[in-house]
């Protein structure tokens, strides 16, 4: 069977460690491997601050499902607001898991049976990245092993759904797959009428989202951002235009955007990993000066003078 495109890839920015990082995780998951890199030009140096040649993204898979790692720098830390959900196959695997990403890390809830499954835990690995792992049970297998959970927590805790609502009308492929409110009987004012679990698809990925239970504020910001690989410039512009309203214009720069609920998105055309990794260095040169100048993608501009 044809292995079905993703059009939607979580980007993971880390200080210096991407490869590093990628290799750690890719000998932990099966199905996982490291697809290529991507080198800093001189271009836009005195912005990204980084030595020219050295490895700028990694792009790779966990379990077939596609992620990306950047070495951006120490502005963006990870924190709980993004994390990636795991559903484990039997009691063998996440403890293997649970044990490995722990190593140096650190414990939010502790891998034990709770009301909602028989054994789930929820950590922050040596890097930073929160990781929730999950044992499947009879009523619950999904296709997709790994997705990408949204946790909304201070100003924004009580805006999952809305958000849930927001995305499936935007992306194309789309389907809110279930959502479970807070009720009376969870005996919490504080989350009560907010999203325990959100489940749903956009572009036939799987992504999940829920309201945080108890009084926190973890914001989201651009130490994970969602990459929305689009086929041209009608697309490019078409995502722009909607998830740019109501968000953050002081966000939007070299095709990166926050939108209202505050998490980011980087729109681009298919095929920049292939430009990047092109091997005439100048070619890559002016094709990042351009792209600095830019907020949202102009591909034109982009190939113009390539």
């Amino acid at each position: 069977m044809k292995k079905r495109e993703q059009k939607i890839i979580p980007n993971l920015w880390f200080d210096t460690e991407a490869g590093e990082a990628v290799k750690f995780y890719t000998s932990l998951f099966k199905d996982s491997k490291i697809h290529s890199q991507t080198q800093y030009s001189e271009a836009g140096q005195e912005i990204h601050q980084k030595e020219p040649g050295s490895v700028m993204t990694v792009a790779f898979e966990l379990e077939g499902y596609q992620l990306l790692a950047l070495n951006g720098g120490p502005p963006f830390k990870f924190n709980p607001s993004i994390s990636l959900f795991v559903v484990c196959d039997n009691e063998e695997e996440i403890n293997r898991l649970w044990n490995a990403l722990f190593e140096g890390g650190e414990v939010l809830l502790p891998l034990d049976s709770y009301d909602w499954s028989e054994r789930y835990g929820w950590l922050q690995d040596r890097y930073g990245l929160n990781w929730q792992l999950m044992l499947k049970d009879r009523e619950y297998h999904p296709e997709q092993k790994i997705c990408p959970l949204l946790f909304f927590t201070g100003a924004r805790h009580k805006k999952a759904e809305e958000a849930v609502k927001f995305y499936t009308s935007v992306f194309e492929n789309s389907a809110i797959e279930g959502i479970q409110k807070y009720e009376k009987d969870d005996n919490n004012n504080y989350a009560l009428g907010g999203v325990k679990h959100a489940q749903f698809q956009l572009f036939e990925e799987t992504f999940m989202a829920m309201d945080s239970g108890m009084e926190n504020d973890f914001p989201f910001n651009e130490a994970i951002s969602f990459i929305i690989q689009c086929k041209d410039q009608q697309e490019i512009d078409r995502y722009w235009e909607l998830l740019t309203k109501g968000g953050d214009p002081q966000a939007q720069q070299c095709g990166w955007l926050k939108d209202k609920f505050g998490i980011s998105w980087q729109v681009v055309p298919y095929g920049m990993e292939k430009l990047l990794n092109d091997p005439d260095r100048q070619k890559v040169k002016r094709a990042m000066e351009a792209m600095m100048k830019m907020k949202k993608i102009e591909v034109h501009q982009l190939t113009m003078n390539n």
